[in-house]
């Protein structure tokens, strides 16, 4: 387990899922994490975990979605913990629809949180990360950003822009020691994917050499390392972890 006492994680869309055992691991692997998210009750829950097994940890209400609402409260966990060190950009959301039939609202939904939102928390941290010149972008992409799925478009457009953003930013602030990197999920079990009919999961499975679903801490340990000191030479990247679904 890597070793990150002394640094501060902001974690988007903590309160559940992929966020949530990111959070749990960061912490595990000693950072103070502050755990931001829409839902309030969730994040309480997701904070009390971490201090009960003797991890640091602090619950900041926010919607990515909302650029003010997401400013002031990095603002507010910058002045309770002192500084952020690691972003986590994971918060998402879904609205699929054939294109023909897809809503521009629902459009302007997917993107403004799952891609603008994550450039509004990289304006908020990047400032506390060039003081210290040190700190750790890491974006939370998906396989379908990198090739497509149908009734998708607004998502796997969104997820492919995080891709372009973290190659942007990884050259923006590579002097200044900060790297940055993106996650690329495949399948993973949620409760999203865990209510898909057996008929559909038995064809996703056909497309995983590995055979099963992935785990949200699958996603957590990889996030954990580019999170490191041990990563401090990549930047740049972005990371599949799709159990072969999609290789090159």
């Amino acid at each position: 387990m890597s070793d990150l006492n002394g640094r501060v994680a902001l974690v988007t869309g903590a309160s559940q899922g992929i966020g949530r055992a990111c959070a749990m691991v960061l912490a595990k692997s000693g950072a103070t994490v502050a755990c931001a998210a829409r839902n309030q009750e969730k994040l309480d829950q997701v904070v009390a975990e971490i201090l009960a097994a003797g991890g640091r940890a602090s619950a900041f209400k926010m919607d990515v979605a909302d650029e003010e609402q997401t400013k002031a409260a990095i603002k507010a966990a910058i002045a309770q913990l002192g500084k952020i060190d690691i972003l986590v950009n994971n918060a998402g959301i879904t609205r699929d629809a054939l294109v023909m039939r897809m809503k521009r609202a629902d459009w302007d939904a997917v993107l403004d949180t799952n891609l603008t939102g994550a450039y509004v928390c990289v304006q908020g941290v990047i400032g506390s990360m060039l003081k210290q010149r040190w700190g750790r972008i890491i974006n939370i992409s998906s396989v379908f950003g990198q090739m497509g799925q149908t009734g998708q478009a607004n998502y796997a457009a969104a997820k492919a822009g995080l891709i372009g953003l973290t190659m942007a930013l990884a050259r923006e602030f590579a002097s200044r020691n900060i790297t940055v990197n993106a996650v690329a999920p495949g399948w993973i079990e949620t409760a999203m994917t865990q209510d898909l009919n057996a008929e559909v999961r038995e064809q996703a499975m056909k497309l995983i050499p590995l055979g099963r679903p992935g785990t949200d801490l699958d996603i957590a340990h990889a996030v954990n390392f580019l999170a490191s000191e041990e990563a401090g030479y990549i930047t740049g990247n972005t990371l599949k972890v799709n159990g072969g679904m999609l290789m090159g």
